[in-house]
């Protein structure tokens, strides 16, 4: 009610200085246009596909590439509603005559008119990307303001930012000139035949620089509007949360915080295109931003990274996670992957037509509920019902829960739960909604209070998964599970199976048949399970799958069969040999596998310079001495925070984390280039290094080899990327180096709770 009644109210509040962050000593272009005479551009959620994720400015993005990517829309997802093919940054190379950018004939060789009018013909829609201001090339060549006697100096502010990565010059709107810019840029757009615009880096709000853009917005709104051509404008990004009025007034959405992408590949790869800690963050955005969202104007909190399976960077449940926070709070559903390589398992998840219903609704949800270790979001649509978010945000299965009332729901004594992912149909008591939800996981339903006189339905069910995280080959090791019904009628002849995979077993250790479960009550059955004793991974992630078969009494003296289903995943390690030991100095203990010459470290950790030394490292005990020559080939890195490092770590004792000195690490960080860094003053912190903490140098290639040598106290460090060739780092004194030293490799995440992992092949030290 907030969200629509303000949007009804802001033209006039803009007018009389009164919205959000503005003031009324800023000179305003002539006043903002209501929404409701605005050019029609859907009420609902925007669906399709953006190309920055997957194809960023690479070879990809190209006239080709982006109608592959629209056949695959056009042939499978365009019936469920995804339309918008958005190309981002990368189309353009120059500007035109009149300082406005126009796209790169060797990738778009037929023009993007052309591109725009075959998306047409598929029944898709063309948007495309755009950074506020005047670019500094069209101020320095002093271009012409097309169809006026203006030109770019008249218009630009060259002491402001234009926007807020700093690469173009503000547009000052009490100039002349400045207002028909606008209107030509959009203008143009209309004649290709653009349908989205993405305005990216618009201030306040993140970026390099702070910049404010809010009268350009409401230029670009009423410039959008003279054209009479239906175009969504879509903000970016991490706009002010102050000034949601105005994002509201002048746009059809705005991005609420940075990039989902993580940036964590490898050799230049887009993926993983994200991770968990990423898609995480926005369970805090969809919260605080929920006022402001609704019909015709949308919370956009980034792409879907949905598509590609395991390449988008998240779990099976994660990315269901993903999708049901994004209907929930009603935002744009662009996806981020590479439709060509569209993952078949994935596809029925963003082809189920209950979820998207959620989505476009265009209600958003509220926050009711939050935990250390679960949220609940829940909403109630125009009909009644209430569409129900239970997210376990936590390291262990478990089960979510929220009382009715908690949630908006009326009073009943049971209700009707439609979970909007398995499509069945169950029977709450009426107090509480609870799910068995797995890691990382979640619950969506559709609850409405259960019809008089029906029959009593199948019980609401679950069965809660929990193992110990990570386990060693041949470890032994307990698995329970909870079989919980929230049903109103028992649960009869419960059995409850857990089938493991080849080469594992499982062994009961208590009651898994169960003659009835009350309402409101749990059964716990117990597994002991034994891994293979050797795997030829180092750290191989297995799921654990288990199911729960029951029936019911349907009222009408028959007996009807249900089942629940519930699942873990864990992580296996083959155990370190001799003459190697482990250490972990980090909060959260560092993980080690070896798999014949292959070593692994899984290490998380704030990182490993000056006072922070948090690390994982796998050594070998005063192993490292004058003349010694140690050798490592870095055949791989994971991470999701770009200070991640890996490498040759020397140590009086490595095991010293916090003091000991003779301290030297060479290596590398798949994002930031090689790195040499060394104890200059003896204080066991590192403090010296051949670029400063945070950087490398050299492009990073996995696999790299790293090399150090050791002469009396001297150490030179040095990388290869083909194990021949040999580039030299630096050369240090490090005069508290003991006569003999530990030696290993190390791992670091630079990002507690979240570890990288760190694989290695042909360790070697001689001399």
């Amino acid at each position: 009610m907030y969200a629509r009644l303000t949007r009804c109210l802001l033209p006039l509040l803009l007018l009389l200085g009164f919205a959000a962050g503005t003031s009324s000593a800023v000179a305003a272009p002539a006043a903002v246009v209501p929404r409701d005479v605005a050019a029609p551009v859907s009420s609902t959620p925007p669906m399709g596909w953006s190309s920055w994720s997957a194809l960023r400015e690479g070879s990809g993005l190209t006239q080709d590439g982006i109608k592959a990517q629209a056949r695959v829309m056009h042939d499978k997802l365009r019936r469920y509603g995804y339309r918008y093919i958005n190309i981002d940054a990368g189309w353009s190379d120059h500007l035109d005559a009149y300082g406005r950018n126009t796209w790169d004939t060797t990738r778009f060789p037929d023009g993007i008119p052309a591109l725009a009018a075959y998306l047409h013909r598929l029944g898709l829609k063309f948007g495309i990307y755009l950074t506020p201001g005047v670019p500094i090339e069209a101020y320095q060549k002093n271009l012409p303001v097309q169809g006026t006697a203006y030109h770019m100096q008249d218009i630009a502010d060259p002491t402001q930012p234009g926007n807020t990565h700093n690469d173009s010059y503000r547009i000052d709107f009490t100039k002349p000139g400045a207002a028909e810019y606008v209107r030509g840029y959009a203008d143009l757009f209309a004649s290709w035949g653009v349908d989205y615009i993405k305005m990216d880096f618009v201030g306040p709000g993140g970026g390099l620089v702070p910049a404010d853009n809010r009268l350009e917005m409401r230029a670009w709104h009423q410039a959008i509007v003279a054209t009479g051509r239906p175009m969504h404008l879509e903000l970016s990004n991490s706009l002010s949360i102050a000034d949601a009025a105005t994002w509201q007034a002048t746009s059809n959405g705005w991005r609420t915080r940075g990039d989902i992408e993580c940036y964590c590949g490898v050799n230049g790869s887009s993926t993983p295109l994200t991770s968990w800690q990423r898609t995480s963050a926005r369970f805090d955005q969809v919260a605080a931003w929920q006022p402001f969202g609704g019909s015709g104007a949308f919370n956009d909190y980034d792409s879907i990274e949905v598509g590609n399976g395991s390449d988008g960077g998240l779990t099976p449940d994660e990315r269901q996670t993903q999708l049901s926070l994004w209907s929930l709070a009603s935002s744009p559903l662009l996806l981020g992957t590479d439709l060509t390589k569209l993952d078949a398992a994935d596809l029925r998840l963003l082809a189920n037509r209950d979820v998207i219903a959620v989505d476009q609704d265009t209600v958003n949800a509220s926050r009711v509920s939050k935990t250390a270790t679960a949220q609940v979001f829940a909403k109630t649509e125009p009909n009644g019902d209430v569409i129900l978010g239970l997210f376990n945000t936590g390291a262990v299965a478990q089960t979510v829960s929220v009382a009715a009332d908690t949630a908006g729901l009326p009073v009943s004594s049971s209700y009707r739960l439609d979970n909007l992912w398995t499509h069945e149909v169950t029977r709450s008591s009426g107090a509480t909604v609870a799910a068995s939800v797995p890691v990382h996981g979640a619950a969506l339903f559709r609850v409405r209070p259960w019809a008089a006189g029906k029959t009593p339905g199948r019980p609401q069910t679950g069965l809660a998964v929990t193992a110990p995280g990570i386990l060693a080959t041949g470890q032994q090791a307990t698995v329970n599970a909870d079989f919980t019904n929230w049903g109103t009628v028992a649960a009869t002849g419960v059995h409850v199976e857990l089938p493991v995979p080849k080469g594992w077993t499982a062994t009961p250790v208590s009651p898994t048949s169960f003659a009835a479960v009350a309402p409101g009550t749990t059964v716990r059955a117990i597994y002991r399970i034994t891994p293979p004793a050797s795997t030829t991974q180092l750290f191989p992630t297995v799921r654990l799958d288990a199911v729960a078969r029951f029936h019911w009494n349907t009222g009408t003296g028959a007996r009807a069969t249900g089942s629940a289903a519930g699942h873990t995943t864990v992580l296996l390690e083959e155990p370190v040999q001799a003459p190697f030991r482990t250490f972990s100095s980090s909060l959260e203990p560092a993980n080690f596998s070896q798999v014949g010459s292959a070593l692994g470290i899984r290490a998380a950790g704030a990182g490993v310079y000056g006072p922070t030394n948090e690390y994982g490292a796998l050594y070998v005990p005063a192993a490292e001495h004058d003349g010694s020559v140690t050798t490592v080939r870095v055949t791989w890195q994971r991470y999701q925070n770009s200070g991640a490092k890996t490498g040759i770590m020397v140590r009086n004792d490595i095991t010293g984390a916090s003091s000991s000195p003779g301290f030297v690490t060479v290596g590398v960080s798949a994002k930031k280039g090689y790195f040499m860094q060394w104890d200059a003053d003896g204080d066991g912190r590192l403090d010296a290094g051949t670029v400063p903490n945070g950087s490398g140098v050299g492009k990073p290639v996995l696999p790299s080899w790293i090399r150090l040598v050791r002469s009396g106290t001297t150490f030179t460090g040095y990388y290869s990327t083909d194990g021949s060739s040999w580039t030299l780092l630096s050369t240090a004194d490090v005069p508290s180096a003991a006569h003999t030293q530990d030696v290993g490799l190390f791992g670091t995440a630079a990002n507690p709770g979240y570890p990288s992992e760190d694989d290695f092949t042909d360790f070697t030290t001689s001399g």
